[in-house]
């Protein structure tokens, strides 16, 4: 079973490097991929990894800066910022999945 995509733009993304990748892998006689196409394959794995952990972190960030109280007065979050980074988390993949959404239809966002 695949992971489930975050956006509809990741999951448009993910399904033309997959195709990329199927129209471009060489099989050998044993139908194994070679060493090169095994690298370009671990590659864009690695592009992909790298720019989830960007956007969780910007989405962090945003977020953390936006609803905690700069004086820590508590060890935990209260309920205001709780609710707060419930809201900006989902206001955050909304506007993400939109972005995507237009970008994947070749319409600028804006």
């Amino acid at each position: 079973m695949k992971n489930p995509c975050f956006s509809p733009f990741l999951c448009k993304r993910r399904k033309r490097t997959e195709d990329t990748i199927h129209r471009s892998v060489k099989m050998g006689s044993n139908n194994l991929p070679t060493t090169v196409d095994k690298e370009q394959i671990f590659g864009m794995a690695e592009k992909e990894m790298e720019y989830r952990v960007e956007s969780f972190n910007k989405l962090t960030q945003t977020c953390f800066n936006k609803c905690v109280d700069r004086r820590y007065k508590d060890p935990e979050l209260n309920i205001g910022e709780n609710s707060c980074i419930d809201r900006c988390v989902s206001k955050y993949w909304q506007a993400t999945n939109l972005i995507g959404q237009m970008l994947g239809n070749g319409r600028s966002p804006m």
